[in-house]
């Protein structure tokens, strides 16, 4: 008959020591005895160590890996210097010669200035935000490159579009200007423009021009390039040339004994067009020196310096 009920675990005791002998042929036997723990110290000791040798080599192992790419990080960072060294020394001397090439556009803005005052343009100061730099210069080099070449090209603009054509006419209108004496002694103004005494009689005229004497023959000289309109005879001028030269400018050169030029040819400045003499209305040797503006005489003074006056 079967019966059931709780199953009490039976307990093992261990005994508290081994003891193995040892026997040996024709020697007498030996034992030794131990703790049962001894063999689970060495096993536990055995594993400890084991897993501490597997621990260090794999740690040696990533040791060795994170130096290589230590030093691979390394001669990436030198070559990373190395090339950042030169592309700082390459903007710096890009730097350096846009600095140069600004200082050159700001000495080309300040003749630009003087011909358009020469031109006779307006000259505006600039405003400091409209200027493309200033101290407010963007900092990138090719940014630095863009703004100067568009200053260029606006400068470009300003002269061929404005400045040129002024200049060229204002150049014109200078050469045109009568300038200097028709004669290359030395004289003085015997009379000057304006109202005068008769000198052939009563009471007082105007004299249109200035009386400059000199030697009889002596050369008498164009004081701007111009074409001769009228070369002749006159009543009051005697022998006389009048040129025009354009631009409103004409001159009148009286009492000459003989003429150079005829009537249609161009001369140039400082060209013979005749010769002193006393002829028409004339006291003495001398050469009449008249300056004509749109038609109208004015005081040939100014004229005969080498710079007009009010120009």
């Amino acid at each position: 008959m079967l019966a059931w009920g709780p199953i009490v675990p039976r307990r093992i005791k261990l005994p508290a020591r081994y003891q193995v002998l040892i026997t040996r042929t024709g020697r007498a036997p030996f034992s030794f005895s131990f703790s049962p723990l001894a063999p689970l110290f060495f096993l536990l000791t055995l594993v400890l160590w084991g897993g501490l040798t597997f621990y260090l080599l794999r740690s040696a192992e990533r040791a060795q890996a994170l130096e290589a790419e230590v030093r691979a990080l390394s001669h990436q960072v030198r070559e990373l210097s190395g090339a950042l060294v030169e592309k700082e020394q390459e903007n710096q001397a890009l730097a350096e010669k846009a600095a140069e090439m600004l200082e050159r556009l700001d000495a080309f803005e300040t003749e630009l200035k003087a011909l358009r005052k020469r031109a006779g343009l307006k000259v505006e100061e600039k405003k400091a935000q409209d200027e493309p730099l200033g101290a407010g210069r963007p900092a990138d080099t090719g940014e630095l490159f863009a703004a100067l070449e568009a200053r260029i090209q606006a400068m470009q603009k300003e002269l061929k579009g404005e400045v040129a054509p002024a200049l060229d006419r204002t150049l014109k209108r200078e050469a045109a200007t009568p300038r200097g004496w028709p004669l290359r002694v030395r004289s003085y103004i015997a009379s000057g423009f304006g109202v005068r005494k008769n000198p052939f009689g009563r009471g007082y005229e105007f004299h249109d021009g200035v009386d400059l004497p000199a030697w009889y023959g002596t050369r008498i000289y164009a004081t701007a390039p111009g074409r001769v309109v009228e070369a002749g005879w006159s009543r009051i001028f005697g022998r006389y040339v009048k040129i025009d030269h354009g631009y409103g400018y004409q001159t009148l050169y009286g009492h000459m004994s003989r003429i150079a030029v005829r009537r249609g040819q161009y001369v140039k400045r400082g060209q013979v067009i005749g010769y002193v003499g006393s002829t028409g209305r004339s006291t003495g040797p001398h050469v009449h020196y008249s300056v004509y503006v749109r038609g109208r005489a004015v005081d040939p003074r100014p004229y005969l310096s080498w710079r007009v006056a009010g120009r």
